[in-house]
């Protein structure tokens, strides 16, 4: 899968998501895969792209976004991505 997908790719991140959830026996699995910077982007995935994905046993989401700014304010804004993702997946499920 990394081969094909590369790391920062919605497939890992379901995968990593689902891993998690099945090996920690816990009903929400939440991953996050991405490029905080300052360097190792591509032209394809620059800096700030970032794979979340979230997983229930009913539900599955992931998205793949384009943050900006420094190193910290990706991870932040990624965390609170996923966070969000998980709440707007409790709300209707």
């Amino acid at each position: 899968m990394l081969a094909e997908h590369g790391a920062v790719s919605e497939n890992v991140a379901l995968a990593m998501a689902d891993g998690i959830r099945s090996r920690a026996g816990v009903g929400v699995g939440v991953a996050v895969t991405g490029i905080a910077g300052p360097t190792g982007g591509t032209p394809e995935k620059p800096v700030g792209t970032v794979a979340v994905a979230a997983m229930t046993s009913r539900a599955t989401r992931s998205h793949v976004f384009r943050f900006s700014g420094e190193r910290e304010q990706v991870k932040f804004q990624a965390s609170q991505a996923a966070l969000d993702m998980v709440r707007r997946m409790l709300v209707t499920s």
